[in-house]
């Protein structure tokens, strides 16, 4: 049976919640199967998936495209899905009929945006509309430019009294949940204790409520740079790799196909060929 919203809530100061990214059916297939309590079509797919090198031209078509694979692969798992940069942040109607297209045409039971107490009345306002709602607050990617890179954020007292408020004002603003990125672990757990929200955290220690991977990450689908906080389960680059080379290998040596890969057909028939 899928998930609810209070299925999740039920877990708080219990047992943690996973989750992971997908962006397609049947890594949502897989997903599911594993029994992952919830699925985020995140705007990482901007980076993973179309190659961009930052998050910032996803649209909401993207979203919707991928969205709705999701949503269709995901029988039992919670589905939540981004909310991509400018799709929300010009005015609280832009932000409340986009969330309601993306909910409406993919099936998802939750969307996603970015943003603290700026964001407060895009997040009430989209709540009230009946769509859940999971804020995301500490490094936001939509605001790489303005945080002057990917880093650690509410380091100083400061801006970790900026993170806490962010934090109380999504959360009376409506917020279900609350995605942490890239906190430390101390202040994710004071977050964790204070509001009545789920945190989910990335790069936030495991004082959290559960935990979000982009699932290319932790596969190890690439060779290339992998964030601190990632965990490989796997290594999956270097089985493709090496299933590519052989498959090139093969066609180049006539290795492939072999006699049980292919058809066949009847003397008779081709003798009468001509």
């Amino acid at each position: 049976m899928k998930k609810s919203i209070f299925d999740l809530l039920s877990r708080k100061g219990e047992k943690p919640l996973s989750m992971l990214t997908a962006y397609d059916y049947h890594t949502a297939c897989t997903i599911d199967e594993a029994g992952i309590d919830m699925i985020l079509v995140g705007d990482s797919l901007g980076n993973v998936m179309l190659g961009y090198d930052n998050t910032l031209a996803v649209t909401v078509d993207d979203m919707i495209h991928h969205g709705k694979a999701v949503c269709r692969g995901a029988r039992n798992t919670f589905v939540v899905v981004d909310m991509p940069f400018m799709s929300y942040q010009t005015s609280v109607h832009d932000a409340v009929a986009n969330a309601g297209r993306i909910m409406k045409e993919t099936n998802c039971q939750a969307i996603k945006l970015e943003g603290g107490a700026e964001y407060a009345d895009r997040i009430k306002a989209i709540v009230q509309a009946g769509i859940p709602v999971v804020a995301h607050i500490g490094l936001t990617p939509q605001s790489v430019n303005t945080l002057g890179g990917f880093k650690v954020q509410g380091k100083t007292v400061e801006a970790a009294q900026k993170l806490l408020a962010d934090a109380k004002a999504v959360s009376e603003a409506g917020a279900f949940a609350i995605t942490l990125e890239c906190v430390p672990a101390a202040l994710a757990q004071k977050v964790t204790e204070m509001v009545p929200a789920l945190t989910i955290g990335i790069g936030a220690g495991n004082g959290c409520d559960g935990q979000v991977l982009v699932y290319q990450d932790m596969l190890g689908y690439t060779d290339g740079f992998t964030p601190k906080f990632v965990k490989k389960y796997a290594n999956l680059h270097e089985v493709m790799l090496h299933a590519f080379k052989q498959y090139k290998e093969d066609c180049e040596q006539r290795t492939f196909p072999e006699k049980c890969h292919t058809f066949t057909i009847s003397d008779e028939v081709l003798e009468k060929l001509y």
